[in-house]
């Protein structure tokens, strides 16, 4: 089996390079955060001090990146194709960023190093990482590169889906995740209700995941403490997907709806709603946090109980209904847009 060469030892991509170790593969890693690669060193991996070493260390391998923003995916791209040594035949970004930077590398592969280049997000959380049951939406020009990359996707998932020409995976992976982000404020404000109401939690969970509620948000990935064990729920909001990640992936896909033409309203108040929330001090703390029952997290119950964060509420909801109203503009100008 071809090296295989991993930047971006987050919480996603530690566990998807993990588990190509697992799978017998020699990996190289790299990452901006040493501690991440040490982690990965002491388990069997190579590490490399930066992406053009890395790049020259793969020779004619695999490239798989797992990064933060289009800004990072760029950076790394701009840098791993120009290293003297770089050779790697597939190049394979797992990143969530916005199509147009899934075509602008893959023709920086295919001019630079005669590379091919598939974009594949995915879909599955942390846990889907840890456990290698990832779902990849794959865009590629050609099937065969699909079928190319299929064996390495398949040792970090269960599901690969080719969704179309280099971009569509990231296309898929956006109107994916708008759906998630308003499918998980819906459960964790149900659940939130049934609380206030008397309602013991597991049996509310219960009945959503047996009726008309029933999703990934609360199957799967519960918000509510108490409900779930091993989800960021369980150990106060830590280790899974940030307030921050999801503000930029909404960022992302609203900007794809402007300018598609494509109205999503409640994709626009799904990231004002998650704005406010990052603000008062959880950008880092994962999305299911927002809201969740007020016996479990004090300090949330006080920033959506608060006066402030009502009026706010109310304010969003009168702006939403007003003719003039410009969300395209808004989201534009949202500083996770980049």
């Amino acid at each position: 089996m071809g090296s295989v060469g991993f930047i971006g030892l987050g919480n996603m991509g530690s566990h998807m390079a993990r588990s190509l170790l697992r799978a017998g593969r020699r990996v190289v890693v790299n990452d901006v955060c040493q501690t991440a690669m040490r982690k990965l060193e002491e388990e069997g991996a190579t590490a490399a001090a930066s992406p053009s070493a890395l790049a020259a260390a793969v020779g004619a391998g695999t490239l798989i990146t797992m990064l933060p923003s289009c800004a990072a995916v760029r950076e790394v791209y701009t840098e791993a194709l120009a290293a003297p040594g770089f050779a790697a035949e597939l190049c394979i970004d797992c990143s969530t960023v916005e199509p147009g930077t899934a075509t602008t590398v893959a023709s920086w592969a295919a001019a630079q190093a005669g590379a091919a280049f598939v974009d594949a997000p995915v879909s599955g959380g942390v846990g889907g990482a840890e456990q290698a049951t990832l779902t990849f939406m794959v865009g590629a020009q050609e099937e065969a590169t699909v079928r190319r990359a299929e064996p390495l996707l398949l040792q970090m998932g269960r599901s690969v889906v080719h969704c179309g020409e280099v971009g569509s995976g990231q296309a898929v992976k956006l109107c994916n995740n708008l759906v998630l982000a308003t499918t998980m404020l819906a459960v964790s404000e149900g659940m939130l209700l049934g609380s206030k109401l008397g309602v013991d939690p597991n049996t509310l969970a219960q009945v959503f995941n047996a009726s008309t509620a029933r999703s990934w948000s609360s199957e799967v990935y519960n918000p509510c403490p108490g409900v779930m064990e091993g989800v960021p729920a369980s150990r106060d909001y830590e280790g899974g997907f940030s307030h921050d990640l999801m503000l930029k992936d909404l960022s992302l896909a609203l900007r794809a709806a402007a300018q598609a033409g494509a109205p999503a309203p409640s994709g626009e108040h799904a990231m004002r709603l998650y704005s406010m929330s990052a603000a008062s001090g959880l950008a880092g703390k994962d999305f299911g946090g927002r809201r969740c029952t007020p016996r479990h997290s004090p300090r949330l119950t006080r920033v959506l109980c608060s006066p402030r964060l009502t009026l706010l509420y109310s304010l969003h909801l009168t702006v939403l209904a007003s003719p003039y109203y410009s969300p395209h503009l808004t989201v534009l100008a949202s500083p996770y847009c980049t």
